[in-house]
């Protein structure tokens, strides 16, 4: 939804524009038009002055796309500090990250709009399929949740549910991984507790738990590292057939480095 809009606005009402709605949480800021990009961090790069489209989202992740091409020019996931200044007579956006140290400033030249939205509903990436066509195809290609982790069993019943997926890791460590196709919640992880809670008491030793899934709510994340659970985000699965042979999947667990240097 719209929540507020502005058409070749000047430098003063710009920089008030985004003053306002920086303040107001939930916000998606998206500002097309002439601007120039500086990069400093490991490395350091400038785009030259042209025309682009920031992107600026509720989590604070900043995006500056160019006109061609799917991946942006620059970009910075979650940002510790945003400041807004004039200068000479210019808006300037700075982003700052603390880890690594990382800032990307953008000067708007010539704007041509602005715009603040809120979405209405925040959907989420759900895998083609159902989660038993997750399950199969995790089963055959166990790397895509870790290196080198093996399945013993699937759908092992625990006296409190089944476990998705039963295996050993590299270390010979046991662990349980709980499945989910859409965004995981607290209830995933209260699961994936209940499940490791259970096969630690049966069988001693150390237990590890994974919750396996596309994303991740926030105060789900908190919980599974209050817990001492794992998280690996899954994006893609191969083809059952293919993952029956054991194919390559077609996901790659943590593949670029959003962070790293453009």
């Amino acid at each position: 939804m719209i929540d507020a809009h502005l058409f070749t606005p000047d430098a003063e009402t710009l920089l008030a524009f985004l003053r306002e709605h920086l303040a107001e949480a939930g916000r998606w800021l998206h500002v097309g038009g002439e601007m120039e990009v500086v990069y400093h961090g490991r490395a350091a790069s400038t785009a030259d002055a042209g025309d682009y489209l920031m992107l600026l989202k509720p989590d604070r992740s900043l995006q500056i796309h160019a006109a061609r091409g799917i991946k942006p020019l620059n970009w910075q996931p979650r940002v510790d500090a945003l400041e807004l200044l004039e200068d000479d007579g210019r808006p300037v956006l700075i982003a700052e990250r603390a880890s690594p140290q990382e800032i990307v400033r953008v000067a708007f030249l010539d704007t041509a709009f602005a715009l603040a939205t809120t979405p209405r509903d925040e959907g989420g990436l759900v895998l083609h399929g159902s989660e038993a066509h997750m399950q199969r195809a995790l089963a055959a290609n166990p790397e895509i949740i870790e290196v080198g982790l093996e399945v013993l069993d699937v759908e092992l019943p625990v006296g409190v549910g089944g476990v998705d997926l039963y295996a050993r890791d590299q270390q010979g460590r046991l662990v349980v991984v709980e499945l989910k196709r859409g965004r995981a919640s607290h209830e995933a992880v209260h699961q994936l507790d209940r499940y490791v809670t259970h096969v630690r008491n049966s069988v001693g030793g150390d237990v590890r738990g994974i919750l396996a899934a596309p994303e991740l709510t926030a105060p789900a994340r908190t919980r599974l590292q209050e817990l001492g659970l794992e998280y690996r985000e899954v994006t893609a699965l191969p083809d059952l057939d293919e993952a029956t042979q054991r194919q390559p999947s077609l996901f790659a667990s943590d593949g670029d480095d959003p962070s790293a240097p453009r």
